[in-house]
């Protein structure tokens, strides 16, 4: 079975590992490029990675119509842009894996409070699945419309959610402490990314209320059933790519978090807990579509719980993969590598 794809957003940091591991897959076969600023060029004038066919294929406009060959598209466009192209995929019939975050949300009010805009489409919203993989498989199973988790969503959900299922931790007191690498601001031009202004630098941004707190309290409500108030901080750092969330929490028998942790992901090849006393590092998972989770007990009733993950990959093109394997009953790792890329 091939299944062609088009990938709309191709020559961002996302979208260029989308090319990278959907050239790779078995199943997967790219027709289109798409992009907005340097549509016309050659993808390889723009993407220094590719060769041979790729770089020959010509960047069309993110808005051209799609053609009858095109059986599903991923886009990788800003939130505010991707939703007219996600609708026009829909209705011509096409499968949509969409890593903007246009379709994160249940509730257009609530996508209006987080972005500060009113939903384009919001007749769409029932429509799409939430694509946190590990927590999502029963419902990517024949899905038209996946929305992909932001990257730091990803990293705190993972570590928080089984021990919101267990009823085991304060959920009105949960502070998330996150350091990115700078891949995750995009690959737009930005003052503040310039190398003078990143290099020997770490800074927070998006306080007071960052907007992907609303996407982790709705969906740590919605898959745990319980109602989380989230403070959260991110932070850049001058190193290319790589994620990692501190969690601070409170709570319940925090002697059986690593358990309650270890269990609900001993089958899952993608998020590994670590061994008790061992934390994880930015560098045990970059270049790997794998989370990796520790824990430190730090009192009676209190932890620091650490996830990592690659930003670009499990949290972004590599979970966008692993949902399309699922929507389509392939291999979940089909195309993606559980090893990071050391040193």
């Amino acid at each position: 079975m091939s299944v062609h794809v088009a990938i709309l957003g191709a020559t961002g940091y996302t979208g260029a590992e989308l090319i990278r591991l959907i050239s790779r897959h078995p199943h997967l076969s790219i027709r289109r490029l798409g992009a907005h600023s340097q549509a016309g060029k050659a993808a390889g004038e723009v993407l220094p990675g590719l060769s041979g066919d790729l770089a020959a294929m010509p960047l069309l406009p993110a808005d051209k119509s799609l053609s009858g060959d095109i059986d599903m598209v991923f886009t990788a466009l800003p939130h505010g842009a991707a939703a007219a192209c996600v609708k026009a995929a829909l209705d011509a019939g096409k499968k949509v894996v969409d890593l903007s975050a246009d379709f994160r949300h249940q509730d257009k009010d609530v996508y209006a409070e987080a972005y500060g805009q009113p939903h384009p489409h919001p007749e769409l919203l029932s429509q799409a699945v939430f694509g946190l993989t590990e927590y999502a498989r029963d419902k990517l199973k024949g899905a038209s419309l996946v929305a992909n988790p932001g990257c730091y969503p990803t990293a705190t959900l993972l570590p928080l959610l089984p021990l919101l299922k267990a009823n085991v931790v304060d959920a009105d007191n949960i502070i998330v402490d996150a350091k990115s690498g700078a891949s995750g601001a995009g690959r737009s031009a930005k003052t503040d990314l310039l190398y003078c202004e990143a290099n020997e630098n770490v800074r927070a941004y998006g306080l007071p209320r960052h907007r992907h707190t609303w996407e982790m309290e709705e969906w740590a409500c919605t898959f745990s059933g319980q109602k989380a108030k989230i403070r959260f901080v991110p932070h850049i750092l001058p190193m290319t790519r790589g994620m990692l969330a501190t969690l601070h929490l409170k709570g319940d028998n925090v002697a059986a978090w690593h358990g309650i942790l270890s269990d609900q992901y001993a089958s899952e090849p993608f998020v590994h807990v670590l061994p008790e006393g061992k934390l994880p590092q930015t560098s045990g998972v970059c270049g790997s579509n794998c989370c990796h989770i520790g824990i430190s007990v730090t009192g009676s009733d209190e932890a620091v719980v650490i996830s990592c993950l690659d930003n670009l990959l499990k949290g972004a093109a590599g979970q966008a993969v692993q949902n399309t394997n699922v929507m389509y009953g392939w291999e979940e790792t089909l195309s993606l590598d559980t090893i990071a890329c050391w040193p």
